[in-house]
């Protein structure tokens, strides 16, 4: 069998053309290295208003697509085709003014937009006839979240005898459960597959239409971002009530760790950093975090573990119970500086905390990505309490960087992060597994106290993560296996 297929990838966003979260790294990395083992592979995204058309060099292709809405009639939108840049994977833009000429993504001003279900319907079903309109006949349609988990749905129902991508396989990826495209049932009539769908196996589900529970029924394959997520999400805790269909799911779902962009993550070029370093040469981490500690207005000491965070700063990453532990962290001997932003509480918070501890804690509220990629290079240690973690990527670029990461025991940060053992000196982190201020703290003053009293440790630490490689390469890799082994069962033989 040949690995050379015919990839349509549907997602909403993707670097670096639109980004909200994980979503656009894995949807704006993974088809270059794709393509690079042989795929013919196309990505198709929405033509958000705020995509720069002159930018990007996007160019209008002749004709109009159409597009079934069931009761709503046909909808029509024009199709644009730009590059990925750095290689010659096309990008298709599926352009609608009523629908994604607006200045969010998915909100505005912190409200999802009201629409959202018709949005994301529309440009699921546009997908498909971009297929038509573009005579491309996929063999896999690779699927991300809830945004285009119709499309399995569709593909097993209106769209089965379709001469271009009736007889394609697909694959649903799940980057976080909790977004699952809830919609009133009457979507059921914008869908025009039929109200027998709307049962309890498929699309239903509290009388609502849940388009992630539909998708995943329908897709000829699950995969996570991880494999712990893989497992978590098949529990109640994890599952976000839908942990018994994935269970019953169990035997198609799987899990691939996104990889690194190394050339943006590397300390050794990384152009946002003072000086650069290496793991043979690390005299430029000092100088970082001296950089670091001026920017945030703290006591430039070689001889304080200085922790770091970057993080949206709400309950999914474990902010709450960060906020509830922090004076008793602030107790020891220790600099913070955290870069974030997310629930207005959280920022007073933390605004407060800097306000009574001037020469240990500093804040910056926002994002920023010179001050990010700084806090990963001049940080000692960098912090993760997540309630759940389906991938993380900041614990992958705290490795690379030397800085050793503090994470809870969950998804991809369990995935990645090996704890360590003061005993053999291996081990890439500190990691712990209840979600308590208590937990937090002892596994903070487990690493100031290797800090301090356990210098080697701490240099095998440092030395173990920057050895540690989590290559985009290897992840398109296992997908392309994964591709291979969705495709031949649902189109019987191909090759």
């Amino acid at each position: 069998m040949t690995s050379k297929l015919n990839v349509l990838i549907a997602a909403s966003e993707a670097v670096p053309f639109a980004k909200t979260g994980g979503l656009a790294d894995v949807a704006g990395v993974l088809p270059r290295h794709l393509a690079q083992l042989g795929c013919d592979v196309r990505l198709v995204l929405p033509r958000y208003y705020r995509i720069d058309k002159a930018k990007f060099a996007l160019k209008r292709l002749p004709g109009v697509l159409s597009v079934p809405m069931g009761v709503m009639g046909n909808q029509y939108g024009a199709v644009y085709e730009g590059r990925m840049p750095g290689c010659e994977v096309p990008v298709y833009f599926i352009e609608q003014e009523g629908y994604f000429g607006r200045d969010g993504l998915y909100e505005e001003n912190g409200s999802a937009y009201a629409d959202n279900d018709l949005r994301f319907t529309f440009f699921s079903k546009a997908c498909l006839e971009l297929c038509r309109f573009l005579d491309f006949a996929p063999d896999l349609i690779h699927v991300h979240d809830w945004h285009t988990a119709v499309i399995p749905v569709l593909l097993n129902t209106t769209y089965r005898r379709d001469p271009h991508v009736g007889r394609a396989a697909s694959l649903l990826t799940v980057h976080n459960l909790q977004h699952q495209g809830w919609a009133f049932k009457g979507l059921m009539d914008v869908l025009g597959i039929g109200w027998k769908h709307f049962n309890y196996l498929e699309l239903e589900m509290n009388d609502q239409v849940n388009l992630l529970k539909g998708g995943l029924y329908h897709a000829t394959r699950i995969c996570t971002v991880s494999e712990g997520y893989a497992r978590e999400i098949q529990t109640p805790e994890y599952g976000e009530g839908l942990d018994g269909v994935l269970r019953d799911c169990a035997w198609k779902l799987s899990g691939i760790l996104n990889g690194v962009d190394y050339d943006e993550w590397n300390p050794e070029t990384d152009p946002y950093l003072v000086a650069n370093y290496s793991s043979q040469d690390l005299s430029g981490k000092a100088r970082c975090k001296e950089d670091l500690q001026r920017l945030f207005g703290l006591p430039v000491r070689a001889d304080v573990p200085l922790f770091g965070l970057v993080s949206r700063l709400v309950k999914q990453k474990g902010i709450d119970v960060l906020a509830a532990a922090i004076h008793q962290i602030l107790s020891l001997d220790v600099q913070f500086v955290l870069v974030g932003n997310g629930e207005p509480w959280s920022h007073f918070y933390f605004g407060d905390t800097a306000a009574a501890y001037p020469q240990k804690f500093s804040g910056f509220i926002g994002y920023d990505e010179a001050r990010a990629h700084k806090v990963e290079a001049g940080a000692d240690f960098f912090l993760m309490p997540s309630r759940f973690e389906p991938c993380g990527l900041n614990q992958m670029y705290s490795l690379r960087y030397g800085t050793p990461p503090i994470v809870r025991a969950t998804g991809g940060l369990d995935d990645s992060v090996d704890n360590f053992d003061p005993a053999t000196r291996r081990g890439t982190g500190f990691k712990f597994g209840d979600l308590t201020p208590g937990a937090l703290f002892d596994t903070i003053g487990w690493a100031v106290h290797t800090y301090y009293d356990d210098p080697d440790g701490m240099a095998a630490l440092v030395q173990n993560g920057m050895a540690q490689r989590f290559s985009w390469q290897d992840a398109a890799r296992q997908y392309l296996d994964l591709y291979l082994r969705t495709v031949t069962p649902r189109l019987g033989h191909w090759g």
